[in-house]
């Protein structure tokens, strides 16, 4: 048992679940008395369900503005153009309906309001480096609630990526109050998902877990909340897969997907998978939620010799136990049919160096449990995956 640790509780109010999204939105906008309510959502629930319409009807004259163009990968582009829209529209609360991209951009779109950014430039200097977590950002005065659609987590922590196309980089922007104050989890919202993107930002969440327990600075309330969301997911994302329409695994996947962010929630570092993952999104167009897929059996590998005892408890989570957590899930992987080679999402080893450079400039590359001092180590791990 480890003895050593801390955990920081996250600027978070509650997490919502057991009734209708339209309904438990409501509810909290009516707590908050939000009068100017700003929709950020997936274009797909906006043109091709009636989810959206039913958020819209209940939020009766509550009701701003829907946006609903975010890019795979949230951009400087977009979120500044939100921001100028939310602002004009005078919301006091956003919400965002959808996946991971929608998740980011709302947050950021909170402090391009407070500090009215309305040009790409002026994120500059505000980014995450390793040097420094949280950019000077003021406390927003308009805060934020997620109803995610998929399962990548990024609703339970206060970071956003936010990819600079001009310059191909995916960025992290941090600040505690990004947060969204509360979280909805609703299955019917995710029915819509389709299947790769489902059974992929699954995985994408069990990262969050696999790294926090790997992590150089854990604690035991992560471990132990971490280990039962990798079980949810597993379990879940298999039952999903073999019946789309089994509405009580949807939501052990959503609750799975809370408990595995546990770390992240704790402000635990994150490793390798999840500063590679940045780089293969915003610099060579991976989608996010095959990042996972392809890097963490060969990251598993490479943090091997400074975490075996957690891989241990990884293996036994994945219904493994006795077996390596690299194998266990690599295996996983290919019964959920994504793919699990750098070669399968169309990098090749020619991105290699660029892909270690980038990688450096993330604050998780220098928190990996087992070092990485270069961009050759980086390039090992590549290695690995090709």
């Amino acid at each position: 048992m480890r003895i050593a640790g801390s955990y920081q509780f996250p600027t978070m109010e509650s997490v919502i679940y057991g009734k209708p999204a339209a309904e438990a939105l409501r509810e909290e906008a009516e707590r908050l008395n939000a009068k100017r309510v700003y929709l950020i959502v997936s274009r797909t629930l906006n043109t091709s369900t009636d989810e959206i319409g039913k958020i819209r009807n209940a939020l009766g004259n509550r009701y701003a503005e829907t946006f609903d163009g975010i890019p795979q990968h949230t951009t400087r582009e977009v979120v500044v153009r939100i921001a100028k829209q939310a602002k004009e529209a005078r919301a006091d609360l956003v919400v965002a309906i959808g996946g991971g991209s929608v998740v980011d951009a709302a947050k950021i779109v909170l402090m391009c309001m407070e500090h009215e950014i309305f040009e790409q430039d002026g994120l500059d200097g505000f980014e995450t480096t390793p040097e420094r977590r949280f950019g000077q950002f003021r406390t927003p005065k308009v805060r934020m609630i997620a109803i995610p659609s998929t399962l990548s987590g990024g609703e339970y922590n206060s970071g956003a990526l936010v990819t600079d196309t001009r310059r191909k980089l995916k960025q992290i922007f941090n600040h505690p109050m990004m947060m969204p104050r509360s979280i909805i989890l609703d299955p019917a919202t995710t029915r819509y998902t389709p299947e790769k993107l489902w059974l992929g930002s699954g995985t994408r969440a069990m990262d969050h877990g696999i790294e926090a327990i790997c992590s150089s600075r854990p604690n035991v309330l992560v471990d132990a909340v971490c280990q039962q969301g990798l079980r949810y997911l597993h379990d879940g994302l298999r039952r999903t897969r073999n019946n789309p329409n089994d509405d009580e695994a949807r939501l052990n996947c959503q609750l799975g997907s809370w408990m595995s962010a546990f770390g992240l929630q704790a402000r635990v570092p994150m490793g390798a998978s999840h500063a590679i993952g940045h780089v293969l999104g915003g610099t060579c167009d991976v989608p996010h939620y095959f990042c996972t897929a392809v890097m963490m059996p060969s990251v598993l590998k490479y943090n091997r010799p400074a975490t075996e005892a957690a891989q241990k408890s990884i293996a036994a989570a994945l219904g493994a136990a006795g077996r390596d957590a690299s194998e266990a899930f690599a295996a996983f992987i290919a019964e959920l049919g994504l793919p699990r080679r750098l070669a399968d999402v169309g990098v090749a080893e020619d991105r290699f160096e660029l892909i270690g450079r980038n990688a450096m400039l993330s604050i998780f590359t220098r928190a990996n449990p087992q070092p990485i001092r270069e961009p050759g180590d980086v390039v090992k791990i590549l290695k690995l995956a090709a």
